[in-house]
């Protein structure tokens, strides 16, 4: 009997080093970074994620990490004051707020310092590329990383090219190196499509990163690409495995990415502690219907046996508390 493919299978090649339970990982850019990071987090690798909130154009994110490294003030010509007197800056997204400059400032400047003490000691550091379309500020002809909702006469929409993003990475790159030597660098392109842009725009828009990424993982060995947005077009292609609003990836999706993602990037002891880890996890979630049984006494001295064991690979001394709260709510027999 003839044997059926519903889909195109997205081929991954695995690169020579892995990320284990020890990795410290730092994720930066779109709304992307916000998800992949999280589903680390939620595994237990050590996580600096999108410490500044989501940054869309891959020229803001440059900037961003430029002035982790260099320890540069924000551009004080970027500042402004909302309707509502908050203080906002066009570098940063709208999540890095103050209710004066002088407070944003210092809280753009800490954010900005941990980065860079973060990346003192990184491992990998994950770069999600979310649109090739950028905003000049026209007063100051600079592009900024976030228009925060100002009229738009105030700001031109363009293109970036190639050429212009990879130049600004090259030299990101050559700085992470001298910085961090054994650093390794992700790069991928956010599988959320920007449709504000029109969909053949937003082709050009992506095909531009994708671009640049390829250029980038070619000339640097310390580079590698990851398919996040080619797995959502191809080998999900299917309206099922997005949000509503058709743009957005659905947490299965979401799911279906990262599995591909730890298959490529993690190395086999740590997937065996993810998959040991999913199910206590799933274990503490549960939730009995009859109070405090004798068979929920029984699960939870199981929890904590399970814990104890996963204790020496990972960090789970919250859980255990926990566990020992409920245990110790039980009456004494």
């Amino acid at each position: 009997m003839k044997q059926f493919k519903l889909s195109t299978e997205v081929s991954i090649v695995p690169p020579e080093w892995k990320i284990n339970h020890q990795s410290k990982i730092l994720t930066i850019g779109s709304c992307f970074a916000d998800v992949l990071g999280k589903q680390l987090g939620d595994c237990k690798f050590p996580v600096l994620n999108n410490p500044v909130g989501t940054v869309f154009n891959p020229l803001a994110i440059a900037r961003v990490l430029d002035s982790a490294l260099e320890g540069r003030m924000p551009n004080p010509s970027l500042f402004l004051e909302n309707a509502d007197h908050i203080w906002l800056h066009h570098d940063f997204h709208s999540s890095q707020w103050g209710m004066s400059k002088t407070e944003l400032e210092n809280q753009i400047i800490e954010k900005l310092s941990r980065i860079k003490r973060f990346l003192n000691e990184a491992d990998v550091l994950v770069i999600t590329m979310g649109t090739a379309y950028a905003y000049r500020h026209r007063q100051t002809n600079l592009i900024v990383g976030n228009c925060h909702k100002l009229p738009g006469d105030r700001f031109v929409k363009e293109l970036l090219h190639p050429d212009q993003i990879g130049i600004a990475f090259e030299n990101l790159l050559q700085k992470l190196q001298s910085f961090r030597r054994n650093l390794r660098i992700v790069l991928t392109v956010s599988p959320v499509r920007h449709t504000r842009d029109t969909l053949p725009l937003n082709q050009v828009s992506k095909s531009t990163l994708r671009l640049v990424c390829h250029r980038l993982s070619e000339k640097y060995k310390q580079v590698e690409y990851f398919p996040s947005y080619e797995i959502m077009v191809d080998e999900l292609r299917d309206y099922r495995f997005y949000e509503e609003d058709l743009i957005h990836p659905n947490s299965l999706s979401e799911a279906f990415i990262f599995n591909a993602f730890a298959q490529a990037f993690i190395d086999t002891p740590s997937l065996a502690l993810m998959k040991e880890w999913d199910a206590i996890r799933q274990m503490m979630n549960h939730r009995t219907l009859h109070g405090k049984t004798e068979s929920q006494l029984k699960l939870l001295k199981t929890l904590e046996t399970r814990l104890n064991g996963i204790a020496q690979n990972l960090d789970v001394s919250t859980e255990l508390i926990e566990i020992e709260r409920r245990i110790g709510e039980f009456p004494a027999s």
